[in-house]
């Protein structure tokens, strides 16, 4: 569990307290409530969606890289295996460009 510290506008403050009152929740659970009501309309957003997509692909280029760098480093006999598995990434993640 984490502690979170957030700024609200006075009336801001004054409607959540009043409105987690009237529903009979504290204003934490009120809290609670709107983020994940939020969180999961940000996770079902396209947008967002692609998004994480293309940074997923971008992690996953970036560790094949460092994979074949380290086996050619270290000469485990696997260099083409990690070689083969960086071109795989690559051709996901950016589709006609190797870096």
């Amino acid at each position: 569990m984490k502690t979170l510290a957030i700024r609200l506008e006075d009336d801001q403050h004054a409607r959540l307290t009043i409105l987690a009152k009237l529903s009979g929740v504290s204003v934490t659970d009120a809290i609670r409530t709107a983020i994940d009501t939020h969180l999961a309309k940000l996770a079902a957003d396209k947008d967002i969606s692609a998004k994480a997509e293309s940074v997923l692909a971008d992690i996953e280029r970036e560790a094949s890289e460092q994979r074949a760098a380290i086996a050619s480093l270290f000469g485990d006999g696997n260099s083409s295996e990690a070689s083969a598995k960086t071109t795989t990434a690559t051709s996901r993640g950016r589709q006609g460009t190797k870096d």
